[in-house]
This record gives C-alpha cells, structure tokens and sequence, in this order.
C-alpha cells in the first residue's frame, strides 16, 4: 500500500491528471505488464475518480462521492471524513460508529495531531476496533479530519492515511484556488465597469444633451441606446453572455460614439451567423472596442476606422477587433500584458487574463501593433467549454 499511495501523492502534488502520468511513466511497456504496475495503475485511477467531487471544496455533496474511492484507496472497512464543525460521511461497515465519528475527530481538529485510537463495540461481528485519525488542512488550517476504521492498526496504515490526507489536502487547496480564481474574475469585471463609466457616461450625455434641441428625436432614441447599453455593462448576474448580446451592446455604444465623432468614426462589422449562440466571458470583446476608440482614435486627426470581425472557425470561433488608429510601442504593450505596468487602457490586460483563465494560456488576446501602425487585437475561443453557460 504505502509506494502506491506515495507514487499517487506525487501525481497530485504535480497537476498531471493520473491516468496520463502513467502513460508517460510506463512509456513502451504493455499495461498489466506485471503486479507492481497493475497496481499502481489501480491506484492512480481510483485516485482520478475522486479528485474531481474533491475540488468542488471539503462539501458534504463532494466528499460522499468522493468517499468510496477513498475507501478503496487504503483498503479499509470503513472511513470517516468531517468538517470543522460536523462530521461529512460515514462510509463502509460498522455504520453504528457513525454517531461517534466525530467525537474521535475532535483532538485531531482541535491541535491537528494524529490519533490511533482503540474503540469499544458491543457488536462481537463487528470489524471495527481501531481508527487511524489525521488533520486535513489548506494553507496550515486544520479544516476537517480523515478517519480510516478497522481491525487493527500498523504504522503502515498510519502512513498510508497520512498520505492519502496530503493527496486530499492537495485537491482542496486546488478547489481554493479555483474559488479565488472565480473571485478574481469577478473583482476584474467589476474593475471594468469602474473603468469605463465616468469617461463614457460624461461624452454620452454630454453629446444627447447637444441633440436634445435642435433634434430632440435623436436625443430620445440615443437616450434609450445609452440606457440599454448601461444596463446590460453593469447587470449583476453571469459571468457569461452570447456573442450576440456582446455585439448587440458594442453596437449601441458605437452608436452613441458616432453620435459624438460624426463622420470621422466609420465602423466595419463582419458576423457570422453560426457563432452568434456561441457563450464568451462577459465584457470580453467591448473593453477592446472602447479601447480602439478612446486611445486609437480620440486623439488621432481625420477619419478613423474599426473593423469587428466573428468568424466560425470549426470547433471555435474567431474574433478580431482592428482600428488605424494611433497603436502603441509594443514593448509597452508586453509589460501590460505581463502585469509589469499599468495599462492606460480600458481592459486589454484584464480580458486577456480572463481568457486564459477561463479557456487556457493557448486563449489569450494576440495584439499586433506598432506606434503610428493601428492595433488589431485577435482572440479565439471554443464553440462550447464545460462550464461556460449562459444563465
């Protein structure tokens, strides 16, 4: 038990999804090419079965599915996993030493010692005499305990449980992570918002205000252009929209900024209709058409232009969002990029960062530009990712 339990810990530790470690580990080799292998294969899969339950956090939901696999892991009768505050799941035989799981986790949650404990039964066929109980934990907080229950105790069970703990602990720290991504990204969106409303909500009305007598009807309709576009940038649900929504948002705000610039703004849209359903981070594509127009046009003489392209590109699809405006020195570009300086622009470092995060580093923005050469910054995303779902 205890080498395969170790080989197991490793390929948590190190991110790699267990079944492909083996692969890359058994290399030419057939599978079940002797015991030892077979075995430790067995192992690295039940651990794939339960890493998943695990990284939704130490929940009563997650752990009871997780349970099972854990069980199978260190071959005991029985296991017990608890909270802090009560205990999770009770798996295996002996179900009537349920009631005092978490009496036996409670020094163990308290000073995150280890425990071997002996247990009196009343039930002569009971299998349950011993527990091995040891503290899980993420970021040196004791937050819960694991219990593996039995016939006997050995200092190779005490290691194995230690180790399928670590295993655990790994798997929450990585849901920890995963929930302060998600936090992040909420804190960038909000960021955005802050970004782009004093400057556009001041030339917004300040450009309805010049219409509202001498064309009231232009006043009124760009009013309500103006109320649909702040309404849907600061709506405080979901963190996904359609495409067709993004753009259908970037049109109203164009409108309002060609109401401002006349003739000098001119704008080229080009949309497939196959990826109009297709669901993209919300305020992933309009920060980088404001950009184009705040800081490649505003200060540029003459006409600028804009294209907005969205194209279908098999499994994923295409957008660019192109203006001839001034550009910028691309050194200064990567250090943005990078997080090495603040960005003078609306959003370029912040939507990059959450295409990446939501899609993978292969997904974030790629900015062709040059001083005095315009910027067209490109980005792919797939068709349908889990998790990616307009609510």
């Amino acid at each position: 038990m205890e080498p395969l339990v170790a080989v197991l810990v490793v390929a948590a530790l190190v991110g790699v999804p267990a079944v492909v470690l083996w692969r890359v580990l058994s290399g030419r080799r057939e599978l079940g090419s002797g015991p030892a292998e077979r075995a430790t294969f067995e192992t690295l899969h039940t651990a794939s079965l339960a890493a998943p339950p695990l990284r939704a956090g130490l929940t009563q939901a997650g752990v009871l599915k997780a349970s099972r696999h854990l069980r199978q892991l260190l071959g005991s009768p029985a296991i017990a996993i608890t909270n802090a505050e009560e205990l999770l799941v009770y798996d295996g035989t002996g179900d009537h030493h349920a009631r005092e799981a978490f009496d036996h986790a409670a020094s163990t949650l308290k000073d995150g010692r280890i425990q071997v404990l002996q247990l009196s039964c009343t039930q002569p066929e009971c299998p349950i005499r011993h527990a091995v109980v040891v503290p899980l934990t993420t970021d040196d907080r004791v937050v819960g305990s694991l219990a593996a229950y039995g016939d006997h105790t050995s200092a190779g069970l005490v290691r194995a449980v230690q180790e399928v703990a670590r295993w655990v602990d790994s798997q929450l720290e990585l849901a920890e992570l995963d929930r302060s991504r998600t936090l992040l990204m909420e804190a960038e969106v909000r960021a955005l918002r802050a970004q782009i409303s004093p400057h556009f909500i001041y030339n917004s009305l300040t450009t309805i205000a010049s219409f509202v007598r001498t064309d009231p009807e232009r006043a009124r309709e760009l009013l309500i252009d103006f109320a649909d576009f702040t309404r849907y940038s600061f709506r405080r649900h979901g963190d996904y929209t359609t495409l067709a929504e993004e753009l259908r948002s970037i049109d109203r705000y164009l409108t309002l900024e060609r109401a401002r610039f006349g003739d000098q703004l001119q704008v080229t849209l080009r949309i497939a209709p196959e990826v109009l359903a297709v669901a993209v981070p919300f305020l992933c594509i309009q920060p980088l058409v404001e950009n184009a127009v705040r800081h490649g046009l505003e200060s540029k003489p003459g006409v600028g232009r804009i294209s907005i392209v969205a194209e279908d590109a098999g499994s994923e699809c295409s957008i660019t969002v192109e203006d001839d405006g001034l550009g910028m020195d691309p050194e200064h570009l990567r250090r943005v990029l990078a997080g090495e300086e603040r960005a003078t622009g609306v959003g370029l470092a912040n939507v990059d960062e959450r295409l990446r995060q939501v899609y993978g580093d292969e997904f974030g923005l790629v900015v062709e530009t040059g001083k005095g050469a315009g910027t067209k910054v490109s980005m792919r995303m797939p068709k349908y990712r889990p998790g990616v779902t307009v609510r």
